[in-house]
């Protein structure tokens, strides 16, 4: 890596920040930009973000450690390349912090906590905090700057917070779904590709699965999730499965691995409760995947699931597997007065 140009020569050129950025959604989104950039540029990563696509060797690349003095570090680098003549993308949700953010500064916006009234319920306290700075980062100092989103459920939160409209401009990596052929049988009944925050909702899935499984029902789930979300869903991972219900901790995949993992499937499900795009929507869709989601604006802005469901229900969750797998649950049957006269005198 080398070290921030002392001046900034005339010619226009852009800068991407991202010192913020190296995993989950934002890095599968960043990777594919540094290989499309083109010089004259700059881009100000994190130093966690391994390994590094190949880029032009005309490109500048600063990289910086995941500490408060790396990100000040970052923002002083930010603000001497904050020129009139620089064309400058803050693809980590925040605006310069350092520098005034003029009309040639875009924001591009992932992170859906940011956008005011979201609620931070279930989230640990110390990201709640660093949530809270960074909403009010966004609000006091995104100034001039555009604002960039990639859904229009997200573009009309970003309008009701800020009073701004955003562009919408949603872009993917290159998808490349595997064939049947290729990677043979399925092994999985349902995907739920998603790390662990609290707006993932795997709990209310989980006890959605354990309601599948008491009546009977036992399909099999696979969750992408670290061992260290794994640990916080150690409770209800153990109450399901002795109610019987399958359910597979699968191990975090590349990129290129992410098209063998949708091939396992026969069916993704997404019960999340809000999304700011819904990457791995996309991706099932290409995989040619069925896909059972929560009835939500986002979901319907990318794909259109073939069963939906409220994601705040278990049994809701749980009718619509039901539903897909053609085990529609049993309906009460609706009396008359006179039936109830004759089930009362039945159960005497």
């Amino acid at each position: 890596m080398r070290d921030a140009p002392s001046e900034v020569g005339l010619e226009r050129h852009f800068v991407l920040h991202a010192p913020n950025i190296h995993s989950g959604g934002g890095r599968s989104l960043l990777l594919p930009l540094l290989r499309a950039l083109t010089p004259p540029a700059t881009v100000l990563l994190d130093s966690r973000l391994t390994p590094v696509p190949k880029i032009d060797p005309k490109i500048t690349v600063l990289s910086f450690s995941p500490t408060l003095l790396g990100r000040l570090r970052a923002e002083l680098a930010l603000r001497s390349l904050t020129q009139p003549q620089n064309d400058i993308l803050c693809f980590g949700n925040l605006p310069p912090l350092l520098s005034r953010a003029e009309a040639n500064t875009s924001i591009f916006l992932q992170n859906r906590y940011l956008i005011p009234p979201s609620s931070f319920a279930g989230l640990p306290w110390k990201t709640t905090v660093r949530l809270w700075i960074e909403r009010i980062w966004l609000a006091r100092r995104r100034g001039a700057a555009r604002l960039i989103v990639q859904s229009e459920t997200m573009a009309s939160a970003v309008i009701k917070a800020f009073n701004q409209e955003p562009d919408i401009y949603p872009f993917t990596p290159q998808l490349s779904p595997a064939s049947k052929a290729e990677y043979g049988s399925k092994s999985l009944d349902f995907l739920y590709v998603a790390s662990g925050e609290a707006h993932k909702n795997h709990i209310t899935l989980l006890a959605a699965w354990e309601r599948l499984a008491m009546s009977g029902l036992k399909p099999s789930l696979g969750l992408t999730l670290s061992a260290c979300d794994a640990a916080r869903f150690e409770a209800p991972l153990r109450s399901a499965r002795s109610a019987g219900a399958m359910i597979e901790l699968l191990p975090l995949r590349s990129a290129e691995e992410m098209p063998e993992l949708y091939a396992s499937a026969r069916a993704a499900i997404y019960p999340s409760l809000f999304e700011s795009f819904g990457l791995p929507l996309i991706e099932a869709k290409a995989a040619g995947l069925p896909i059972i989601a929560a009835e939500r604006d986002y979901v319907r802005d990318l794909v259109d699931p073939v069963e939906t469901f409220d994601p705040t229900s278990e049994n809701s969750i749980a009718r619509a597997v039901r539903r897909y797998l053609r085990q529609p649950t049993d309906r009460i049957e609706i009396l008359n007065a006179k039936g109830l006269l004759v089930k009362l005198r039945q159960n005497k």
